[in-house]
């Protein structure tokens, strides 16, 4: 420890051991001072600082961490000889016996991270070593540590280890390595995050690679529900980590809308989810929040909807077809997407606006079903009313079921202004538009309608549109006003 402390003093010209850490971080903090210090071989016995940790004080580590950090960032000298020189094992060994989780300094704990992070953009090799000595249960104990800025660094660690290698993307899309992404995402779900290598690195997992299902399943509060993906269908409650997955992916997807390829697998399993969760949430109460509600499983429903609104967004005719398993507007129909949406719809109460004019006018209401839901989130109804118009865009066969399903009526109920229901009206528009486009038998039923009084005239002037009757078939429709 003596000639340690010695080499240290001498190329700082200091005369103890923080001080000289201290000057030597400053120098380190230039690429010029970096090379310097690289010369001099400083990483040699500040490596050898770490080695005997129980011989310095907490702070004095915490300095020659931080020292590492900076000699590494960019000198591909310092990089090189931390991991000539063992860095990885001696700084893992450092790490194993911080006591992660019972408690640690996630000071020095977010500047190990750090560290690993700037050796690991040295190349494939640095990669490969950081990896190999980390890679399951140094990664494991550290997702577990509840601190933000820990859980942001190890993310962005993941995503460089994992970034362009095969072999270690197939490890993380192991059981071990998802239970990593899982224990993070818990973290999170308690601590949250700033920086945007979580996104990334749930961006690569669940919509490239495919696996937001095994993720999901393993994130279920259910024993039961764990590591399967079928099991989604007999949930009986979800969990907090759960709704912040789908957070994170409907953000991420809204972000690069018409960018990211969306599988079949995952849009079908998300509507297994969906389902599930509108037979879970209790609709007897009114929401008073958007989303996030606080509510695990009005949350997962909300932001279910909220993908599938933008799944259904990205894949219209007009998009080029990059999925090879065809187009997931089509798949989730056929799965029965519009039935579910439009019972949805029926089963909720009526706009506030149609409900004030309805007991204003006193209109009879007796013989229709009884309203038995109402929205538990703000902007749920218009939610549902997007997806339905979304997944019609230039698609007959959707129109059709819409109107098979009686669902015209419904929706031209929803082109009006709701406070319940932000942005309701435009959306109630845009859906109604994409309903009737192009499809004659929908434009008649509409047609019918306003003559026999079941819709008002300004529900079809706000679509461009009034209804005349044609002098040789003497059958009314509509025309462009």
């Amino acid at each position: 420890m003596e000639n340690v402390l010695e080499q240290l003093l001498v190329a700082s010209n200091c005369s103890t051991l923080k001080e000289s850490l201290e000057r030597l971080i400053g120098i380190a903090k230039t690429s010029d001072g970096r090379l310097d210090l690289a010369c001099k071989h400083i990483i040699i016995p500040v490596l050898r600082l770490c080695q005997s940790p129980l011989q310095i004080s907490a702070e004095d580590l915490y300095l020659s961490i931080k020292l590492l950090r900076n000699l590494c960032a960019g000198e591909i000298k310092n990089q090189n000889l931390f991991i000539q020189q063992n860095g990885v094992v001696i700084i893992s060994t450092l790490v194993n016996s911080m006591g992660l989780v019972s408690g640690s300094d996630n000071r020095t704990l977010h500047m190990v991270l750090q560290l690993l992070g700037n050796v690991s953009l040295a190349g494939e090799k640095h990669r490969d070593d950081v990896w190999r000595q980390i890679f399951p249960l140094g990664f494991l104990d550290i997702a577990r540590v509840q601190g933000k800025e820990t859980c942001d660094t190890l993310c962005m660690v993941i995503h460089t280890c994992v970034d362009g290698s095969n072999e270690r993307s197939v490890e993380l899309l192991g059981d071990a390595g998802l239970d990593i992404v899982v224990e993070l995402i818990r973290t999170v779900t308690i601590v949250g995050f700033r920086e945007h290598w979580l996104k990334l690195l749930l961006l690569k997992i669940c919509f490239e690679d495919s696996y937001f299902s095994p993720v999901f399943s393993k994130l279920s509060p259910v024993a039961e529900a764990e590591n399967s993906d079928k099991n989604v269908s007999r949930v009986n409650n979800f969990g907090a980590g759960q709704a912040l997955l789908l957070s994170v992916l409907a953000e991420i997807l809204n972000e690069q809308l018409g960018e990211i390829v969306v599988s079949n697998d995952f849009s079908l399993f998300l509507f297994g989810i969906l389902r599930n969760s509108v037979g879970i949430v209790d609709f007897s109460t009114r929401g008073k929040s958007p989303l996030p509600t606080g509510s695990a499983n009005v949350d997962v429903m909300g932001y279910s909807l909220s993908i599938l609104r933008d799944i259904s967004a990205c894949h219209g005719p007009n998009v080029k077809k990059r999925d090879e398993e065809g187009d997931v507007v089509d798949m989730l129909v056929s799965a029965g997407l519009i039935k579910f949406l439009v019972t949805l719809l029926r089963n909720l109460e009526p706009p506030a606006i149609i409900r004030k004019a309805t007991v204003h006018n006193n209109i009879d209401d007796s013989n229709s079903q009884p309203s038995k839901y109402q929205c538990p989130y703000r902007g749920f109804r218009r939610d549902v009313v997007a997806i339905i118009g979304n997944c019609s865009y230039q698609k007959k066969h959707v129109q059709d079921e819409v109107r098979e399903q009686d669902g015209i009526l419904l929706l031209l109920q929803h082109g009006v202004t709701d406070e319940e229901n932000p942005f309701l009206r435009e959306w109630g528009i845009w859906s109604m538009r994409c309903v009737f486009e192009g499809n004659e038998e929908n434009q008649k039923l509409v047609a019918q309608l306003e003559l026999q009084r079941s819709v008002s005239t300004p529900e079809i002037a706000e679509l461009g549109l009034r209804v005349e009757v044609d002098p040789k078939t003497r059958r009314p429709k509509l025309v462009n006003a």
